[in-house]
């Protein structure tokens, strides 16, 4: 592709004139945002001059700021790639006139063709007229300038949900600019929503810091559809930002959050089951005592989990557990745990209902990696089990977990990876539960981060004949 022919080209072309030559300029940046097919790449051209003013312009690109004439209308034509001269142009945009010494951005967006897209607002320009190439704060600040180019998306609000914990976009509509936010040079996660309701359109990473554009003035797209089945089947709605300099926009990227989830729900009712997320099954024949490693789910969005028994489908699901967002880049570990029967069961499903226990600083490898180590998370799951403390009494000969109770997580402890002893005890540590064998060594466990669960029924006659404690 031709590279954008600034103004200087035009003018030595004999385009303009020597006396536009010596007038003031302004500084402009044109960005194509128009998702529309039959506009995908274009030639645009000023004051109808011989040679395109920015050559073969595709969508979701930038010509970069560029020095153009102030203080007298510009014409804008728009003309189909690989045109041959100002007698191919299309169309004219309404005439402009900037300001000596100003700087402005400009946005092509809206929709040229008559069908195949609903709804269909005109193709043009809207120009912010106070633009920025940098940030006023200077170093370890960001500016950030966002504009609402997707022609099919409702009115909306911008939380974020990392750092700010707030709403940073307030009822932004089609064709409108928010003025600058200023920023730290953070990462940042945004979540679109609809303002008339609340609810999460999408939401996206948005690393300031990541990005490596400290100091910098960037604008901020939405663009493309929604529903691209309704348009032609164009492009899918995103975030797209710009920095300034010449060539593509830059794709903000969807936010993800590693999980693992546990089944430990000793129930019999439950002892396969299938897990929906947002109504769509995502684990199918999940049985008891398995998991489903770590996985990868979509953070920054509204998560409806519902379970429900092998086959039963959606209809005979338990009631959904909602999850207003993981965030990105976390780690989780999810137990699900728990009685699901109304009898049969003791404590009941009234007083140890089925949910998941999130831990949400969860980890896939030690944290000292080479040192031989192995880190244990440890989670207390047996539902007819007291508040227990664990004593090793081999390696360490102590109390290495006090005092934890059912549906609680004991953080990470960083053994050295050697084979253990391990004794259940009552919190007083006078009455001895159970023992185990913990062989980290045996079980080449070094450098690896493991969840450690109590299990199953202390006393299995009063809880169905369910699982054994362990």
């Amino acid at each position: 592709m031709k590279k954008s022919k600034l103004f200087l080209s035009a003018l030595l072309a004999g385009t303009f004139s020597a006396s536009i030559a010596q007038a003031q300029t302004a500084r402009l940046e044109v960005i194509h945002n128009s998702a529309d097919a039959a506009a995908s790449v274009v030639d645009v051209y000023v004051n109808g001059g011989a040679t395109p003013f920015i050559d073969d312009f595709a969508f979701r690109t930038t010509s970069g700021f560029v020095d153009v004439p102030a203080g007298a209308a510009l014409t804008i034509g728009i003309a189909g790639a690989n045109s041959t001269g100002p007698g191919d142009i299309l169309f004219n945009l309404p005439a402009v006139t900037l300001t000596a010494g100003e700087t402005y951005i400009a946005i092509a967006n809206g929709i040229v063709s008559g069908t195949g897209y609903s709804p269909a607002p005109a193709f043009g320009l809207a120009v912010f007229p106070t633009g920025r190439e940098s940030a006023i704060g200077g170093a370890g600040t960001n500016d950030v300038l966002v504009y609402h180019g997707a022609t099919d998306a409702p009115m909306v609000d911008v939380d974020e949900l990392n750092l700010v914990a707030g709403q940073a976009v307030d009822n932004l509509s089609y064709s409108e600019f928010q003025g600058y936010l200023a920023l730290g040079v953070e990462d940042y996660t945004l979540q679109v929503q609809a303002a008339a309701s609340g609810g999460a359109v999408a939401a996206f990473d948005a690393p300031l810091a990541t990005l490596g554009v400290d100091g910098g003035a960037l604008t901020v797209l939405a663009s493309g559809f929604l529903d691209p089945s309704m348009n032609s089947n164009g492009p899918a709605f995103g975030l797209f930002a710009s920095t300034g300099a010449a060539g593509p926009l830059l794709e903000l990227p969807s936010p993800e959050a590693r999980i693992e989830i546990i089944h430990n729900s000793s129930d019999a009712a439950a002892a396969v089951v299938d897990v929906f997320v947002n109504g769509v099954e995502a684990v199918p024949d999940f049985a008891y005592r398995t998991t489903t490693g770590f996985i990868t789910l979509p953070a920054g969005m509204p998560l409806s989990i519902e379970v429900a028994p092998d086959g039963a489908g959606l209809a005979g699901a338990l009631p959904a557990i909602d999850i207003p967002f993981l965030t990105s880049g976390k780690t989780y570990i999810a137990v699900a745990n728990g009685i699901v029967s109304a009898t049969g069961y003791t404590p009941s499903s009234m007083d140890a209902p089925f949910g998941l226990d999130i831990y949400d600083a969860a980890r896939e490898e030690a944290a000292n990696q080479g040192m031989n180590e192995t880190d244990v998370l440890v989670y207390h799951g047996s539902t007819d089990a007291p508040t227990v403390d664990v004593f090793e009494s081999g390696a360490v000969m102590a109390t290495i977990v006090d005092d934890i109770t059912y549906s609680e997580f004991q953080g990470y402890l960083e053994l050295g990876t050697s084979n253990y002893q391990l004794t259940i005890q009552d919190e007083t540590g006078a009455v001895n539960v159970a023992s185990f064998d913990a062989p980290l060594q045996s079980l080449m466990l070094e450098d690896a981060a493991i969840t450690v669960l109590a299990s199953g029924f202390l006393d299995p006659s009063m809880n169905s004949g369910g699982a054994m404690f362990g």
